[in-house]
């Protein structure tokens, strides 16, 4: 079995990483449906329109880049910021950004189709089609409306990550120092419920131990991480999932969606990003006692730029994805496993031979070369997760 590649060879990962995709991988990926839980094109279109049905220089979803990678079930991830919530405008942006995913699809019919149900897939995606779910990350949109979780349903959303980055009216973050409800709040595990009701799958990536523990163990129905990676390689990261956790979303016929971001498959880059919202929770706080001092405030930019100076990007061999992979389906099997790459989400932090939506091959064949059946890498995927959400819709109902 491959681990890790020794230092002395990371100069040579890219052109192994590319010579990766044998004819054999990229049949079975296209062949296989692939889904992938979370992209991060909706807030880039917020960022600056560039028309994703083709070439777009700079993004690593597109559908050229989709097509040639095989993939076929692309969740739209509906991310709005703690900052978003605070100053009020969440519910709009996700608004906002669900309009940009629509216009997207009408603008390209023969490209792209809006997917609501797992039992569409085989029939919308023909004539070579990607499929574009959404899922939300973060419940801040919900406001304190329980309806909203309606209304958002009847948008689209299918999943939801309950936090983010930030406690909020929900759930708490693992990013966070200060637990609000060391759990879910009164409001959470009402929309739980009421999740559990519509369809939509409850997401525990992102939110603390005790909150995804309670998520869990509420839900009448399975539930996902719709991209975390294992924190076995990230001891101190709150962020990955713990394995107890990982079990119980088995244990519930979920499943973990293994991200291919640095910052979470790169112990070094795992160690950074927690520390970034650490520092960022001193800055916020800093700013606040100034403010409140009548005190010139400290400029986030020049924050940021100089931490980006001082914490540079780690090169990772894409062994490190494998290796999660290889983790998760050793501790929780190999029905409960899938892909939630967090393109377009992670500033350009990926592994080599994992830069775009083009490179499943290279994936695929990395799994075939540890031993891995092409039917159980189908269900790595996506299968695995289209099972999921059947079982979800079918519990709501009944």
């Amino acid at each position: 079995m491959h681990r890790t590649l020794p230092v002395l060879l990371l100069a040579l990962v890219p052109a192994l990483a590319s010579a990766q995709a044998t004819d054999a991988a990229r049949a079975l990926a296209q062949d296989a449906v692939i889904v992938d839980t979370h992209i991060d094109a909706p807030g880039m279109l917020m960022d600056g329109w560039k028309d994703l049905g083709e070439e777009a220089e700079g993004r690593e979803f597109d559908y050229p880049k989709a097509h040639a990678g095989g993939l076929d079930v692309a969740f739209m991830s509906i991310y709005t910021s703690p900052r978003q919530d605070d100053e009020g405008n969440a519910w709009q942006a996700a608004n906002e950004m669900i309009d940009a995913v629509e216009a997207l699809a009408q603008r390209h019919p023969d490209k792209f189709a809006l997917l609501r149900s797992p039992g569409d897939v085989d029939t919308l995606r023909k004539d070579d089609r990607v499929l574009l779910p959404l899922g939300m990350e973060n419940g801040a949109p919900l406001v304190d409306d329980l309806a909203n979780v309606q209304f958002f349903f009847d948008r689209g959303v299918r999943y939801i990550t309950l936090a983010h980055s930030a406690p909020n009216r929900i759930a708490d973050s693992s990013y966070a120092v200060e637990r609000k409800w060391h759990g879910l709040s009164p409001f959470g595990r009402k929309v739980v419920a009421e999740m559990n009701r519509l369809g939509i799958m409850v997401d525990v990536s992102h939110i603390s131990d005790e909150s995804a523990a309670e998520a869990i163990k509420l839900s009448t129905v399975p539930v996902i991480a719709s991209h975390s990676a294992f924190r076995h390689f990230t001891p101190d990261f709150e962020r990955n999932i713990s394995d107890e956790l990982a079990k119980a979303i088995a244990d519930k016929g979920g499943v973990v969606q293994v991200p291919f971001g640095t910052a979470f498959v790169n112990p070094e880059s795992a160690a950074d990003t927690q520390a970034h919202f650490r520092a960022i929770n001193d800055f916020n706080k800093r700013n606040a006692e100034l403010k409140a001092a009548g005190e010139p405030l400290q400029d986030r930019a020049a924050f940021e730029k100089d931490w980006e100076e001082s914490h540079p990007a780690r090169q990772t061999p894409i062994e490190a994805v494998l290796d999660q992979i290889d983790y998760g389906v050793k501790l929780i099997g190999i029905d409960h496993i899938g892909i939630g790459s967090d393109f377009d989400g992670v500033d350009g932090e990926l592994p080599d031979g994992l830069r775009t939506t083009a490179d499943f091959p290279n994936l695929v064949a990395g799994l075939q070369a540890r031993g891995y059946k092409d039917e159980d890498i189908a269900k790595i995927l996506g299968g695995n997760l289209l099972r999921t959400w059947a079982a979800i819709e079918a519990g709501a109902a009944h």
